[in-house]
């Protein structure tokens, strides 16, 4: 990306001048919204998530699981809060829309593959949890948009690579946040416990090695500011993307994503802007038909005229963004393709 520093700047000015206007939502059903839900404290960081429950009289529902963006550095689950309202109101799904850590979280020490194991820990809490609040363990879609979107592929791509060590055991596998008492990573793997039937990603990151030789470790990339962090290896202030390439790798889903013989996948709907700079169009695009050409089921879709960043709640004065009036096309369209999964 030749322009990084430039297109984060205008995305971190375009989140200050962020309001909660841009017209109004209306929903075909009442739910019932549950927020702040403790679900992990990976080394005391407290983990919750926001529970959306459509209120149309069923004793179960779908669950989408929703991880949200901001370059691994910024918001919380609240950006999303706009999308879980609409999915929960207007389609009939159990909504939860996941708090994860961030990379200047926990003194600045986090890492992009512990982010992703948050990412598996809600999966893992979800499968054992969500009957409760009226979802079907059993009828699970994960999605995310930018470095949700990310996450959201990497439960699908990494969900059987998991290890009690975790990823700094030179495997690069993972220990999801969360584990079912008495279950072991290498326990939940074989017995494929953290398999979900669907996935959406939203303009999503999907090259971490190309990410990090473009930029966005250093200062240029003014999430770190805006996150509160100094600029470092999102792998560890110890490695650099030239030196640990398979590092970096081990966190991409460009470098994992194997055939369909190696690796089962759900069908997954990918959608971009036609005009995204972060994620442009034509890397999106072709990270779907690597999907394609590898043998899984896939939908591709460009929102033609947006920006990045359109499923965001509110407005975005620089992106041009609107919830309601960019939002609705694109969430109409999930609700279509996760139908169909569902039905």
């Amino acid at each position: 990306m030749k322009n990084l520093s430039i297109t984060f700047l205008i995305i971190i000015t375009s989140m200050l001048l962020f309001s909660c206007g841009g017209g109004t939502v209306e929903y075909a059903h009442e739910f019932k919204k549950e927020s702040n839900i403790l679900w992990a404290s990976p080394d005391g960081f407290d983990l919750t998530m926001d529970i959306y429950t459509p209120q149309t009289g069923k004793s179960s529902y779908p669950v989408l699981i929703i991880y949200h963006g901001g370059g691994w550095l910024i918001n919380d689950q609240t950006i999303m809060d706009d999308m879980s309202a609409y999915m929960s109101g207007n389609a009939e799904y159990v909504v939860c829309n996941v708090n994860y850590r961030l990379l200047g979280d926990q003194e600045n020490t986090v890492t992009v593959d512990q982010i992703v194991e948050d990412a598996l820990g809600a999966v893992a809490w979800l499968k054992e949890n969500v009957a409760e609040y009226g979802g079907n363990p059993d009828q699970i879609a994960v999605t995310g948009d930018s470095a949700g979107g990310h996450m959201a592929e990497m439960v699908l791509l990494a969900k059987n690579n998991l290890c009690s060590n975790g990823f700094e055991s030179g495997n690069f596998c993972f220990q999801p946040s969360y584990l079912p008492e008495g279950v072991t990573a290498e326990e939940l793997s074989a017995n494929n416990n953290l398999e979900v039937q669907a996935a959406v990603l939203s303009y999503p990151v999907v090259d971490a090695v190309t990410r990090a030789k473009e930029g966005f470790e250093d200062s240029g990339n003014i999430f770190w500011f805006m996150g509160g962090a100094d600029p470092r290896g999102f792998m560890g202030a110890e490695y650099n993307v030239n030196d640990h390439t398979d590092r970096y790798a081990a966190v991409s889903p460009m470098h994992l994503l194997r055939s369909s013989e190696e690796m089962t996948l759900p069908p997954q709907f990918i959608h971009v802007g036609s005009e995204d700079e972060v994620t442009p169009p034509t890397v999106v695009n072709a990270y779907f038909q690597k999907v394609i050409d590898n043998g899984h089921q896939a939908e591709y879709w460009v929102h033609e005229g947006r920006n990045h960043a359109y499923l965001d709640s509110g407005s975005n004065i620089i992106l041009g963004n609107s919830f309601s009036e960019d939002a609705i096309e694109p969430l109409n369209r999930i609700i279509a393709f996760l139908d169909g999964v569902f039905e």
